[in-house]
């Protein structure tokens, strides 16, 4: 009985076209527009041109500074700042008259670089100008004082270089925020709409009291509704994943060269898709409850609204947080934890102890709340309209 209820719940649910648009198309575009999005950001640029506006009077020697910046384009302007008001340049460069003569005269001179530190490409070319004008700065100082026979040593003591711990580590992290958010929102979403019609909907047309009257137990009934929606569920992360594989392996060069799980990588796999299966099970009971709980459709959407909305905090919260910096309550919180092991598995961890910190929680938070859906469940004043 209670296979042959949850088949026909499950027919019932794909029938409807709202249900496959969520669960199947909605997480196809949502994965593509941000895995090429953040492709473009962990790009940075390579191989774009950015407009710097300088004066039509400037001379051969300023302009031959950003020679060896092949990402900076010279466009020449009676007035830069007018220039990048109205869109002709990225950004603008003002040099003082004399600049050169006081140059070569060792007395203070100065360049003002306008531009619009809100937007990326107009941030990409500041930081490349500065970059080639600091260039030359040095180069100055150099002439300077071996002019006066002074050591080089002496303004640059010792060399400063930064390693990241891992490879690609700017990759890995975009992609371990990419993919328990996506993956989150997608399950989210695309579990409401049969949640809110297999409780609340069945409310607002007037058919529970006719299935209550069946010969089947009102716990049967329930856990074949919750499975439906789990089911779903299920269905739209593993749709998730599998569009996300799919985009990062084709069309991506950098986050491709990111991921890298060498031997571990069938068991990343495997725990990936156990993860996905434990959060749908769990996002599940937590839209049944709002179901019980709204007297129609509209209500139920109300109530699941915030649940959706809960996916995008865990991120702020991990996003400052290092790999070796988590700890037990990043696993044990139910939402944060997806975050985490996420963060673990595409960094290569496979750590046992955090996997089942992470299922077990989720599993015994999602008991406790099918509980309270079933002794809502089990009362007409929440089944009945």
């Amino acid at each position: 009985m209670l296979l042959n209820i949850y088949l026909k719940e499950l027919k019932d649910s794909f029938r409807d076209r709202r249900t496959l648009l969520l669960t199947v198309f909605l997480p196809l575009f949502m994965m593509s527009g941000l895995v090429f999005f953040y492709e473009n950001m962990v790009s940075g640029g390579e191989g774009e041109s950015y407009a710097l506006a300088v004066e039509t009077s400037i001379s051969r020697e300023l302009s031959e500074i950003f020679s060896g910046s092949d990402n900076i384009e010279l466009v020449k302007s009676d007035n830069p700042r007018k220039a990048v008001e109205e869109g002709e340049a990225l950004a603008a460069m003002i040099v003082s008259t004399d600049f050169l003569q006081s140059i070569e005269e060792g007395t203070a001179a100065e360049i003002t670089l306008i531009g619009d530190s809100f937007s990326q490409n107009s941030s990409n070319l500041m930081n490349a100008a500065t970059n080639a004008l600091t260039a030359y700065e040095k180069e100055v100082t150099s002439e300077r004082l071996r002019a006066e026979g002074t050591d080089l040593s002496i303004i640059q003591p010792f060399t400063i270089k930064q390693q990241e711990v891992s490879d690609d580590e700017g990759s890995m992290f975009l992609l371990s925020f990419l993919v328990p958010l996506i993956l989150a929102i997608s399950i989210g979403v695309g579990t409401a709409p049969s949640a809110a019609d297999l409780f609340a909907g069945e409310k607002e047309k007037k058919t529970m009291e006719a299935l209550l009257m069946t010969p089947v137990k009102r716990s049967t009934l329930m856990l074949s509704k919750w499975l439906t929606i789990a089911s779903v569920g299920v269905i739209t992360g593993l749709v998730t994943l599998i569009v996300l594989t799919v985009e990062i392996s084709l069309f991506t060069e950098n986050l491709k060269k990111a991921v890298s799980f060498g031997e571990n990588v069938y068991e990343i796999v495997g725990i990936s898709l156990l993860l996905t299966v434990v959060y749908a099970v769990f996002i599940a009971s937590l839209q049944m409850i709002t179901s019980i709980l709204g007297k129609t459709v509209k209500e139920a959407g109300s109530y699941s609204a915030p649940i959706m909305m809960l996916a995008a905090f865990p991120g702020m919260f991990i996003t400052n947080v290092g790999l070796n910096e988590l700890t037990f309550k990043h696993f044990a919180i139910p939402i944060l934890n997806l975050f985490s092991q996420f963060k673990e598995l595409l960094m290569g961890v496979v750590d046992y102890q955090h996997i089942a910190i992470t299922i077990g929680s989720n599993l015994v938070i999602m008991i406790i709340i099918f509980m309270i859906g079933r002794a809502l469940f089990l009362k007409d004043k929440w089944v009945m309209n």
